[in-house]
């Protein structure tokens, strides 16, 4: 048996990661209980698990992480900012999220299909997605934290328009790339993809801005010694791997 070394790596890193989260929800008094950042950090954890997965599924799983890390980001500040009754943000902060989330695009289609693919889709997201912000299509639409997943003509009206306009933009993108062969089948690849997981995971956001403002205080902590027995039991692989003589390449 054989395990490649940047699995492994990938491994350690999120054992890491999970231990490092889970002493943040152990700290929760720390940092400020229900006034401080965990609600923000639970909604980027969820929200970047849940998109990440997602599109890892449809497209890869390093076009997932790429996703998953952007979405995670700018959810979690857009919710967290609605669910303190905060204004709309303006054009420029609109923009930066727009321009976060097309990065993470970028990198996922770049590993895909190559550095000029990924640099054209990731700056017609951007583009697309700020004026979407502009005129009033923004993931806080309809803004009801709920205990159910709901499915809202919002959410539809979203999972379309994201189906066509990265098929299209997918397609543009393999023309810059001069990969006229696969245009269609790349653009419709990715606009199917990007729409499905819209259609999926736009039901359960109700439900996970619910959990955010409605976790107690003792499950934090629950959860904290939760993800750092798991991140303990992640970085404990490569010795495992290392004691059962298993090889590394």
């Amino acid at each position: 048996m054989t395990i490649d070394k940047h699995t492994l790596a990938l491994v350690s890193i999120a054992g890491s990661s999970l231990d490092v989260l889970g002493a943040l929800y152990l700290a929760y008094d720390l940092l400020g209980g229900e006034h401080g950042p965990l609600r923000t950090l639970t909604r980027g954890v969820t929200y970047g698990a849940l998109f990440g997965a997602l599109y890892g599924l449809a497209l890869g799983p390093v076009f997932g992480l790429a996703s998953g890390v952007a979405h995670g980001l700018t959810l979690a500040w857009e919710f967290s900012r609605a669910s303190r009754g905060g204004p709309e943000p303006g054009f420029w902060l609109d923009t930066a999220m727009s321009a976060i989330r097309g990065c993470g695009f970028a990198l996922g289609a770049a590993y895909l299909y190559g550095g000029t693919f990924g640099a054209t889709f990731g700056a017609l997201s951007t583009v697309a997605q700020a004026l979407a912000y502009r005129v009033g299509l923004r993931p806080t639409i309809d803004y009801r934290p709920a205990r159910h997943p709901r499915l809202n003509k919002h959410q539809l009206l979203a999972a379309v328009n994201r189906t066509v306009g990265y098929t299209v933009a997918g397609y543009i993108s393999a023309l810059a790339a001069h990969q006229r062969a696969n245009a269609l089948s790349a653009g419709l690849k990715a606009g199917v993809a990007i729409g499905v997981v819209t259609a999926i995971a736009s039901p359960w956001m109700p439900s996970i801005e619910w959990l955010a403002d409605h976790v107690p205080e003792k499950r934090m902590g629950v959860y904290g010694v939760g993800l750092i027995l798991i991140g303990f039991a992640l970085q404990s692989v490569q010795y495992w791997l290392a004691l059962l003589d298993v090889s590394i390449n």
